[in-house]
């Protein structure tokens, strides 16, 4: 038989629960509600903060960031900036680093672009190594990373070799270069049995500049395969199996799907190729100070500043011949890479 109830709404059985001061009852909050010290639950408190907008800094977090963002920014100034505004103004001086400054103008240019003999090899062998980098040492890494994703045998040894170099300074690979090009001790000459009359890969002028740039590609190769590498691992396998379904080839699949997604790596691949060819320095003055056809313009610009000439102002305008050319590029690259991806 069913409870009666008082017009109250309570069971008579059960006597009424005592009231505040105020003599209503607030209902409690249902079970498993999470409340706060005050009694309130912490969705209301959350919706006030809400309300209240967001959490301002206090003197301490001021100074926390100020610290962990101050320091960082000082010294890129200090390590960046700082030598590259006075390359700059230093090239537009004569100064020898220990007398005073003179004023020249833009006379450091015109000798180095009418009257000085060894800029113009050395650009060209810049855009060599841009060119062959560019060209032969990064599809070939982008080639190696296809078939290591591919989960061919011994794919986790094929790419721990190949990414070995990596961990070696260019100056380092200079020296193995010398150990393998050396004209009367070098394992390519022992290898070709050519003794009578050896080949001298890294003191002819036509032949140097080639090996040299066989070594660098060694390096980058695997630079570059790591990152396609990474790239790939991250494609979305639907999409590949959507082309297959529509009946596109396994190369039209790559170029039409897969490469377009690779954008992002792509830009960083090309920056870091343009930057490894404008700066390579340590390679060639490891084999013969960058002389005798490896003149390259960091080379120049380490001739001029620190050699014997002390000529710190034109070794600066070559340094900033070299800047505006490797930003040239950079930004060129970024920019079309934007405007690109603005278009899909």
């Amino acid at each position: 038989m069913p409870l009666l109830r008082s017009p109250g709404g309570q069971r008579p059985d059960r006597p009424p629960r005592p009231c505040g001061s105020g003599g209503t009852h607030s209902p409690e909050p249902k079970a498993g509600t999470p409340k706060d010290t005050g009694g309130r639950t912490k969705a209301s408190v959350s919706r006030r903060a809400a309300r209240r907008g967001p959490r301002r800094f206090t003197r301490r977090d001021v100074a926390v960031l100020s610290v962990l963002l101050g320091i960082p920014v000082l010294l890129d100034v200090a390590i960046v900036w700082g030598p590259t505004l006075a390359s700059v103004a230093l090239s537009f001086t004569s100064w020898d680093g220990i007398g005073d400054i003179s004023w020249v103008g833009t006379k450091n240019y015109e000798t180095l672009f009418t009257s000085y003999p060894q800029f113009w090899p050395a650009a060209r062998h810049n855009l060599l190594w841009l060119a062959f980098l560019g060209l032969v040492a990064t599809p070939f890494g982008l080639l190696l990373a296809v078939l290591i994703d591919k989960g061919v045998r011994f794919s986790r040894f094929y790419q721990s070799t190949l990414y070995m170099p990596v961990v070696l300074s260019l100056a380092v690979v200079g020296f193995i270069a010398q150990l393998v090009f050396s004209r009367d001790q070098g394992a390519l000459n022992a290898i070709l049995g050519d003794t009578e009359s050896p080949t001298d890969w890294l003191g002819d002028p036509d032949l140097n500049l080639w090996m040299i740039l066989l070594a660098a590609a060694w390096r980058h190769t695997g630079y570059v395969m790591i990152l396609y590498l990474a790239g790939l691992k991250a494609v979305d396998s639907s999409l590949k199996e959507a082309a297959a379904i529509d009946g596109a080839s396994e190369t039209q699949t790559f170029f039409r799907v897969v490469f377009p997604t690779l954008r992002p790596v792509n830009v960083i691949v090309g920056v870091i190729t343009v930057i490894e060819a404008l700066r390579a320095f340590d390679i060639v003055y490891a084999v013969n100070k960058g002389r005798n056809g490896l003149e390259l313009l960091s080379v120049l610009v380490t001739d001029n500043i620190i050699g014997e000439a002390s000529r710190i102002g034109f070794g600066s305008a070559i340094a900033v011949v070299l800047l505006l050319v490797s930003m040239g590029f950079v930004v060129t690259y970024l920019v079309q890479e934007i405007r690109g991806e603005k278009n899909r």
